[in-house]
């Protein structure tokens, strides 16, 4: 039998975080090399992790909005100093929303299958594959709005880093 944790700490590990109807669990977190099941919903799960990260969910996702004009789907800066960033696939408050971690994506493809409801596949850099119901042209622009992010955050922090001189 399958462990079910009631709290996950997102990790530079974590790959994704999907969001399931099940009576004894509400996400799949998917790990390098582990699948964890969670009672937390997924939102609840990135929520922890902001403020673990130095700031609430909110704050994060204004600072995002604020410096790169993204108002729906916005990515998350979970934890900029460990350079852990997600994006959501719809809109956070929806049931169907998952996260996916920015670093762990090697591209993203349309999908080839006869199954309607598979309409892209993520491909991870670890080689495994993750079937998406969203299309490739929204996850490829939830993908360039985070390095967006990513690169407004990077900028942000070196410019707030004091240089250390030597007298």
């Amino acid at each position: 039998m399958t462990q079910i944790l009631d709290f996950y700490e997102i990790t530079p590990q974590t790959r994704a975080i999907l969001a399931v109807a099940e009576i004894d669990y509400s996400a799949i977190v998917l790990e390098e090399d582990r699948t964890i099941l969670v009672r937390q919903t997924p939102l609840q799960i990135i929520k922890a992790a902001c403020l673990e990260g130095g700031a609430s969910y909110e704050g994060r996702r204004k600072a995002v909005t604020h410096l790169t004009g993204a108002m729906q789907k916005v990515p998350i800066p979970i934890n900029p100093c460990r350079k852990i960033f997600a994006f959501p696939t719809q809109s956070p408050t929806t049931f169907e929303c998952n996260w996916i971690f920015y670093h762990h994506i090697k591209s993203i493809s349309i999908s080839k299958s006869s199954n309607p409801y598979v309409q892209s596949i993520i491909h991870f850099k670890n080689n495994q594959t993750l079937s998406m119901n969203e299309s490739c042209y929204v996850l490829q622009k939830q993908y360039q709005r985070t390095a967006m992010c990513i690169l407004q955050f990077s900028t942000t922090e070196q410019l707030q880093t004091p240089s250390l001189i030597e007298v």
